[in-house]
């Protein structure tokens, strides 16, 4: 509750210092170079993973097309007792991911993610490997407003979306520590989504909130509804031809309950909280990001597993 208090808190403080004094402007967009979108879903070890709060936009050129990797390092006890091993998970995905306007108000945000996944136990190596779940969101710029004397602007949006269950479910996994070493859900998954974006001169802060609602798959499995929320610094600083992008942030999931043909599974709740920082640079129509998280705080199904580290890098090119 702390967590989420602070971050609500930093929502506010720009939120009043944006609005005073603001000037409606029909749907001025102020951020057409520096949005950022954290929270795409993703359970929480990796299952189905389409970012996490690794973002799900560019801050240099908000309306693109582009590739992504992105990597996300685990430990997992193999075995249900206290001095059963640890062993090593990756979760490795390649996504092309889109940003697309119909409008001046409403953005088609959409990504298909390649997974190829590893772990070692002590039985041997398991790789997994395939298209995992594509998903579709849509946003809508409720406001756009700015005050040209304080040279202050933000800018608010709702999304809701969709994820179809195009990858791989494998209930096999269903008896493992990390029931998340998947391709995919299995299931049709629902998001909603709010995306908060204030500015100074060349400092600004992103804020976003989301609920994902997860359903029953057809092997009558449910991985837990997940709430993410983030909040990122960020500066943008031109040096000759190029614009760089620095940014520092927190990243929080929350994870509910799986359920197995309806009742709960025992220890797969769970949340985290992530220091992030990364940096984007573009050049002309092209933009290149790496962003990198830690653990700050964690308890991922009873601290049987465990997040080491994420990282990601893009290559994008503006619409």
């Amino acid at each position: 509750m702390k967590k989420i208090f602070f971050i609500l808190a930093l929502f506010a403080l720009f939120g009043q210092t944006a609005s005073a004094g603001a000037e409606e402007d029909s749907i001025y967009n102020p951020f057409r170079n520096y949005s950022l979108f954290f929270g795409e879903d993703c359970d929480a070890c990796g299952c189905s993973a389409n970012g996490g709060s690794m973002g799900f936009s560019s801050m240099l050129n908000n309306n693109f097309v582009g590739i992504r990797y992105f990597h996300q390092s685990y430990k997992s006890r193999d075995g249900v007792f206290n001095n059963s091993p640890w062993i090593d998970e990756n979760f490795n995905t390649a996504q092309l991911w889109a940003r697309i306007p119909l409008g001046k108000r409403i953005e088609v945000m959409g990504l298909i993610p390649y997974h190829f996944n590893n772990r070692e136990k002590a039985t041997g190596k398991e790789d997994i490997n395939g298209l995992g779940d594509i998903t579709v969101m849509g946003f809508y710029t409720l406001f756009g407003t700015r005050t040209d004397s304080a040279t202050v602007f933000h800018k608010f949006q709702l999304g809701a979306g969709l994820k179809a269950p195009t990858g791989k479910y494998d209930s096999a996994n269903n008896g493992s520590v990390n029931p998340s070493f998947q391709l995919g859900t299995g299931s049709w998954d629902y998001m909603l989504a709010t995306e908060y974006t204030v500015k100074r001169k060349n400092l600004g802060l992103n804020a976003i909130l989301n609920y994902i609602f997860k359903t029953e798959n057809e092997k009558k499995y449910q991985f837990g509804n997940q709430f993410n929320y983030a909040a990122t610094l960020f500066y943008n600083a031109k040096i000759e031809n190029l614009n760089v992008v620095p940014q520092l942030g927190l990243a929080g999931e929350k994870y509910e309950d799986n359920k197995d043909h309806g009742e709960k599974v025992p220890l797969t709740a769970g949340d985290i909280l992530f220091g992030k920082m990364g940096v984007e640079i573009g050049l002309q129509k092209w933009a290149l990001g790496l962003s990198t998280m830690l653990p700050i705080n964690q308890n991922l199904t009873g601290g049987r597993v465990e997040a080491n580290y994420r990282w990601s890098l893009n290559l994008n090119y503006s619409l």
